[in-house]
């Protein structure tokens, strides 16, 4: 029946599958590996290349599938680097939307090559790409300016983090070939600020040939105000006075903006923000030390339809901060990860009196809250709602097996689960029992998660077989899972749960005492789909048992297998 269907109609419903599941429905005929194929372009799934001449086959297989996405990485000026950089200009050139030269380290002329074989970009990421910048002349010269500016005229987004030579000339030159710009990020770069009212009057003989000033990047932001929509200046320390400059940039109505990590924000500076941008969907002020409580209520009672917020190691806010949080009706995601003094107790009920409707958060990270409870965590939980699908509990050390299971009653949906180092919980909480029993088990009421595709529980030192075979047999789609430190985890356990596990890919078993080669067999027998795994630090399984996995799956790409087999620890000079 289903190859009766038109291709169009495949593509669209195999749109719906997790990446994992698209991969594996391409292997059903060739109808449905065009259709996976044509939905995989459509997700715009990035590739990752390593630079080297055993990649140029797959560079052209990529190229004859119309693949969109790309990222380079090891990019140098060597001849092999210039070889790949040849080969994808060949084949992806033409139709690659999204490139990513990350961290690499490419000449001027191969960037500029490049740049001009990729005439539809509409990504682009150079972060720490400091070779192109060093010099101070890249573009210098106008016709290669004007040749870059046309190949880049449909670029919208552009990523300069992490640039340290980065000045204003250069991304003068730069920003220049993107009059198109939407989205742009300038994090961990270092900014000039230079305070005081000669910021509303700036002109071009401002620009700094050696540094990159605020001057210089507001003077932009007033150019391009009715296109930018998206700015990320985290980790550039920005100061209170250049966030409400940057705010009343008139025409300005940025949707996305991250300050993570900028530390002397004020909160008077972000109430200014709220007021001046209230049409902002995501806010990232993780690591702003200096906020407190009243900056979640500037943001609560400004930005009425933000999505995503993070308020990240905000080590001074409580729970009254956390009161206000009920005013976000279309909030989506939510990171509070490292606020040490939230105790949960307003943050459920905040969550829970959105006219009492289910909430409509579909991730929550609250790990290392170290305050949390589970009277306060119990009554979030069932606040959530059903559209929760990422939850991270990781660290918070006083919960206990009642937590996990109302998770299991409330949170069926999941599909990211983290709770390392939650030394409480043990078997009994994973098997859905209501008290620790010593008769025999039976039929174990385990959690079920059908859609859960990763899995913390790693630093759980109570943690044995009996609760690995029930995780198996109640989540069979985990393709991530985290058992670091399990001490209590055997053969015996691995020897039944692996064969739940196909689509397993991600495997961290570092610092797992008691386990053998066996567990490395009875893994390498079930879970074919592994693509990394971590044995470190386990003193049971030798090197030689490693190589032999390694032979029987080369499609394993990392094995970390450092300090196995009883290595000695002990550091000497």
């Amino acid at each position: 029946m289903a190859e009766s269907l038109p291709l169009e109609m495949v593509t669209y419903i195999l749109s719906f599958l997790p990446l994992s599941d698209q991969k594996e429905a391409s292997l059903v005929s060739r109808a449905w590996y065009c259709a996976a194929q044509i939905a995989l372009r459509e997700a715009s799934v990035q590739y990752n290349i390593p630079v080297s001449s055993a990649s140029l086959p797959a560079i052209k297989s990529l190229g004859l599938r119309g693949v969109t996405c790309i990222s380079l990485t090891n990019l140098d000026g060597s001849p092999a680097s210039l070889q790949v950089l040849q080969s994808v200009t060949h084949h992806l050139g033409p139709h690659l939307q999204s490139l990513c030269l990350g961290g690499g380290s490419p000449t001027e002329a191969s960037f500029v090559a490049l740049i001009l074989g990729c005439p539809a970009l509409r990504i682009l990421d150079l972060s720490g790409c400091n070779s192109l910048f060093t010099s101070g002349m890249l573009l210098a010269q106008p016709e290669t300016a004007q040749q870059v500016q046309q190949a880049l005229s449909g670029l919208r987004e552009l990523s300069l983090a992490s640039l340290r030579d980065l000045a204003d000339l250069s991304f003068n030159r730069l920003s220049s070939c993107a009059p198109r710009l939407e989205r742009l990020s300038l994090a961990y770069c270092h900014l000039t600020f230079q305070l005081g009212p000669a910021w509303g009057s700036i002109g071009p003989q401002d620009s700094s040939p050696s540094q990159l000033s605020f001057r210089n990047l507001l003077r932009f932001l007033k150019e391009r105000a009715s296109r930018l929509h998206a700015l990320d200046l985290s980790g550039t320390g920005l100061p209170p006075e250049a966030l409400r400059a940057l705010g009343q940039v008139a025409g300005l109505q940025l949707q996305e903006l991250s300050l993570h990590s900028c530390r002397d924000l004020s909160t008077e500076a972000v109430a200014a923000l709220c007021h001046q941008q209230p049409g902002l969907t995501s806010l990232d002020l993780s690591g702003c030390s200096e906020l407190a409580d009243g900056a979640v209520l500037a943001v609560s009672r400004g930005l009425r339809h933000l999505r995503r917020l993070s308020l990240r190691k905000l080590q001074r806010l409580t729970d009254a901060g956390c009161s206000a949080l009920g005013g976000l009706q279309e909030l989506q995601s939510l990171d509070m990860a490292e606020c040490c003094l939230v105790r949960g107790q307003e943050l459920a009920q905040s969550l829970g009196s959105v006219c009492g409707a289910p909430s409509s958060l579909a991730s929550l990270s609250l790990a290392y809250c170290s305050s949390l409870k589970d009277a306060s965590v119990l009554s979030l939980i069932p606040a959530l709602g059903p559209r929760l699908r990422v939850l991270d509990l990781s660290s918070c050390v006083a919960l206990t097996n009642q937590i996990l299971q109302a998770i299991c009653t409330y949170l069926t949906h999941l599909s990211v689960l983290r709770l390392a180092w939650c030394k409480e919980l043990g078997d009994w909480g994973l098997l859905g029992l209501e008290q620790p029993i010593k008769a025999p088990l039976q039929e174990p009421q385990v959690l079920r998660f059908p859609q859960l595709r990763q899995l913390s529980l790693s630093l759980l030192p109570a943690l044995t077989d009996k609760a690995l075979v029930a995780v198996a047999k109640g989540c069979p789609s985990l393709e991530r899972l985290a058992l670091s430190h399990c001490s209590l985890l055997s053969d015996q356990g691995w020897a039944q749960a692996a064969g739940s596990w196909p689509r397993l890919q991600h495997l961290n078993l570092s610092s797992c005492s008691q386990l053998t080669e066996q567990t490395l067999d009875s893994i390498g027998q079930a879970c074919r789909q592994l693509r990394m795994v971590d044995v470190a630090m386990c003193p049971g399984i030798s090197i030689a048992s490693v190589r032999r996995f390694q032979a029987r799956l080369p499609e394993v790409i990392c094995i970390q297998s450092r300090f196995v087999g009883g290595a000695d620890l002990t550091l000497t000079l």
